[in-house]
């Protein structure tokens, strides 16, 4: 909560705020404070068991820009670094001597001023700052509320990290635009999500989708959750399976979307859409985006064939903060940028087929992971599922599914490849190879499976059937 206030109070105050996700550590910090030469940190002295105010203390010695220390907690801890502050002690001291106008003069430029940093989760390498504008914020907020038909009866909360896309856009951006109310979710553990939900009367959550499978987990029916009216559900791939099952459970419609921390927001899906698209597709493009879908030859493809998403429009960032170089390496002269998503628009909207790097080219014939994934999850032994490609000297690569099971379930390649004989799915997608994991690997705190970390494991192991 301190932290949604800190980010909302630094933005009337005319400061641009970038707030970093609990994960991140030293290296990733050090980066950061170099490229930004920040001067107040904004943090828990300890939490989830970890002390924060000791590595910032140690930052403090290394960058001198660094000068301030404010704390969520109400006092501050003995041998505290000078410059520490209780920001709560501060701000009861200050309530009553605000002035507006002082504020007022500070007030940012929508469409000129940097005002947010996001950090991207890329899999490789440090954090990239992206740096906002405002308006693209707000733009794309109102494309969302109309979407969620979000209005000032709704509670909605943030189990997904408000910092990131699968909850900022609802609770930060959206729900102070049309008088929501906001509850948020110190950290996610899914029995005390759900009493919160039952509790707080919630209408609309935040997730991605592994905060959907572990609630799931739960004796849901327990609860009442007939206040929640819908899910949305981004940073990372959602099944139509689990879509299905959590409409079911929840007794709330899932909506899904497409959008990246540093290219901006493309589509999404209206709450009022037939299942079918809420759960298979990624909706429509927000109003004022255009696309183009790009084949392997550098032409666009014919309708409803697939191709590369490249898209251009208002609720796209300025660029990559201080890095000018890097900017003209995503977004051309014209605006446009690519999200590396294989896709094909039809019936209105965008249905992802998966990642351009992602997708596995076994001797000539493309395999696209998410359509695979999408087979494998209506198994009933499995709870989640990774397609990744593996090097082979005969076809070049082959497909290789990450599977983690339910309690109690048994998996065999045969008895997959079995299942996907029932599906009439052509053979040479069928995965050729099967390994088992306890919980998949993320990309920091998105949620996203991180698929990189999963090909590293295949590399010189030997092979599991």
């Amino acid at each position: 909560m301190y932290g949604f206030l800190a980010r909302a109070a630094a933005e009337r105050a005319g400061l641009i705020s970038m707030t970093a996700f609990a994960t991140l550590r030293q290296n990733e910090l050090e980066d950061i404070l170099e490229k930004t030469q920040a001067e107040v940190a904004v943090i828990p002295a300890v939490f989830r068991g970890f002390d924060y105010l000791a590595m910032y203390q140690e930052l403090m010695t290394r960058f001198p820009s660094l000068r301030k220390i404010y704390l969520f907690d109400d006092t501050v801890p003995d041998g505290a670094p000078a410059g520490t502050e209780s920001l709560t002690q501060v701000a009861q001291q200050h309530l009553t001597r605000i002035d507006s106008a002082a504020l007022d003069a500070r007030r940012f430029d929508p469409f000129f001023d940097v005002a947010l940093l996001t950090t991207t989760s890329g899999t490789t390498g440090l954090p990239k700052l992206v740096e906002w504008p405002l308006a693209p914020r707000v733009c794309t907020s109102k494309g969302r509320i109309d979407l969620w038909e979000l209005t000032r009866d709704d509670v909605t909360m943030a189990i997904a990290p408000h910092a990131g896309g699968a909850a900022g856009t609802l609770t930060y951006f959206a729900a102070p635009l049309c008088g929501a109310k906001t509850v948020m979710l110190e950290d996610f553990k899914p029995e005390l999500a759900l009493q919160m939900m039952e509790r707080e009367k919630v209408t609309a959550i935040g997730v991605v989708p592994t905060h959907l499978v572990r609630m799931l987990e739960q004796n849901v029916e327990q609860y009442d959750l007939s206040s929640l009216r819908f899910i949305r559900s981004a940073g990372g791939y959602l099944s139509p399976q689990l879509a299905q099952e959590a409409e079911a459970r929840f007794g709330a419609v899932i909506t899904s979307d497409l959008g990246t921390q540093d290219k901006g927001s493309v589509s999404g899906c209206r709450v009022s859409d037939p299942g079918e698209l809420r759960r298979l597709t990624v909706g429509q493009m927000l109003p004022g985006n255009q696309v183009r879908l790009i084949g392997p030859e550098g032409n666009e493809v014919p309708p409803n064939e697939p191709g590369v998403l490249w898209f251009r429009g208002p609720h796209s960032p300025a660029g990559y903060y201080r890095d000018p170089a890097m900017t003209a390496e995503v977004f051309d002269a014209d605006g446009w940028c690519t999200t590396e998503d294989v896709v094909k628009f039809d019936q209105g909207c965008l249905w992802i087929l998966g990642r351009q790097k992602d997708v596995i080219i076994r001797g000539g014939q493309n395999i696209y992971p998410a359509e695979v994934e999408g087979m494998m999850n209506e198994h009933p032994s499995v709870a989640a599922v990774a397609v990744v490609a593996y090097a082979d000297a005969e076809y070049g690569e082959r497909a290789c599914a990450f599977v983690v099971l339910r309690n109690g379930c048994t998996l065999t390649l045969d008895g997959l490849k079995e299942f996907l004989a029932t599906k009439r799915m052509a053979k040479f997608k069928w995965p050729e190879r099967l390994e088992f994991t306890d919980q998949m690997p993320t990309v920091g705190d998105s949620g996203k499976v991180d698929k990189k970390a999963l090909r590293s494991r295949l590399v010189d192991a030997p092979q599991a059937a």
